[in-house]
């Protein structure tokens, strides 16, 4: 009987664009995948944040580079591709929250983070894909949220971003499965990070947060990372169009 041998997690000469990768989940998954072996490009638009990343990357021996650019503009990430390009793994953890209650949001925020979290998905898978079809396929990982799962209060907005960004995950994968291109989500709960830390300020909240999370503790960049290293590798050769919900249990109900 011949015995299958378990795909290796490995991206060895793979190069990968990680956006939003000077946050707490960007950094994350950016060395999950240099870690494995990938070059890894960090883009935000804080240029200062980017060199502190590729900094601490490189200090651990990484193989990375930096690049800073606002992910909704095209020309933009255009240009970036062109020039750090192309990528053989896409990793887009821009994205920006504003909660308020759907009576109290200003139009203007719903735009901003319509623009930021689907407007910018799309235009940075689009332009990543665009290269890997020319390569023979590649590996796209939206990172996306629980909350484009499910609803949650305060965050009608963001919800309505996120679950856009879950459409075009599966109408992606869809369209450019044929070029073996994969297309996924990561579908996180509330991670515990510096920009996430006003959240859990408020007691309230973090007893609503606690009583949703059936693993009974919030979670850590950490948490994501093997999800970022499965989908990113051929471990993961025949997901696409598919999510992974890092979520501690919250929408399993």
């Amino acid at each position: 009987m011949k015995i299958p041998r378990a795909p290796s997690f490995r991206i060895d000469g793979r190069r990968a664009l990680v956006a939003g990768g000077t946050g707490g989940i960007g950094i994350a998954c950016a060395a999950a995948l240099a870690e494995n072996g990938a070059s890894v490009v960090i883009a935000s638009r804080r240029e200062a944040a980017v060199e502190s990343a590729v900094d601490a990357l490189r200090g651990h021996g990484y193989d990375a580079e930096g690049a800073a650019f606002d992910a909704a503009d095209e020309d933009a990430v255009a240009a970036a591709a062109r020039s750090l390009g192309p990528f053989d793994i896409l990793v887009n953890s821009a994205g920006i929250n504003r909660p308020n209650s759907a009576f109290d949001t200003r139009l203007e925020d719903f735009d901003r983070i319509m623009e930021a979290n689907a407007r910018g998905a799309f235009i940075l898978a689009r332009t990543a894909a665009r290269g890997m079809r020319e390569r023979g396929g590649g590996s796209i990982i939206q990172i996306s949220s629980q909350m484009g799962l499910v609803g949650g209060r305060d965050r009608s907005a963001y919800c309505a971003s996120k679950h856009a960004v879950e459409g075009m995950t599966k109408a992606m994968a869809i369209e450019w499965g044929p070029f073996g291109i994969r297309v996924n989500s990561i579908c996180p709960t509330f991670i515990r990070t510096e920009l996430t830390e006003a959240t859990f300020r408020d007691p309230e909240r973090v007893a609503w947060i606690e009583s949703k999370i059936a693993l009974d503790r919030v979670g850590v960049p950490e948490d994501v990372m093997g999800a970022v290293q499965f989908l990113a590798s051929d471990a993961s050769a025949m997901v696409t169009g598919a999510h992974i919900a890092v979520d501690g249990g919250w929408t399993a109900e």
